[in-house]
């Protein structure tokens, strides 16, 4: 059960082991870590722009390579879309069951918590 389930993970990875960046893609004064941290942080509008006009892109090409992708990483990651707080569950009422002896009957007592 445990090989199943680490099966798409493994395939997961191997895909990701395919990527790589076009050499002429990456240039030393072209766009760098804080460029790719305000390109993450506006990914959003972005990438809703990119699909009506044509001249938005959602990512700087070319760039100075790994720190515009970490910059850019941590703008979604960090400041951006992954920022956000996750809801908050409160729980207000505890659902019980129960069996009755010699019977098959279920009982659902409510009560608060």
């Amino acid at each position: 059960m445990r090989a199943r389930s680490l099966a798409p993970l493994g395939a997961l990875l191997a895909l990701a082991a395919c990527a790589t960046q076009n050499a002429a893609a990456v240039a030393p004064a072209a766009p760098g870590f804080l460029l790719g941290l305000w390109h993450g942080f506006i990914f959003p509008v972005a990438w809703a722009l990119s699909l009506f006009l044509p001249d938005v892109a959602i990512y700087a090409v070319p760039n100075d390579g790994g720190w515009y992708d970490f910059g850019y990483f941590l703008g979604i990651v960090v400041f951006g879309v992954g920022a956000r707080k996750s809801q908050t569950v409160y729980r207000d009422r505890v659902i019980r069951e129960r069996i009755v002896p010699g019977t098959h009957r279920i009982i659902r007592e409510e009560g608060e918590g």
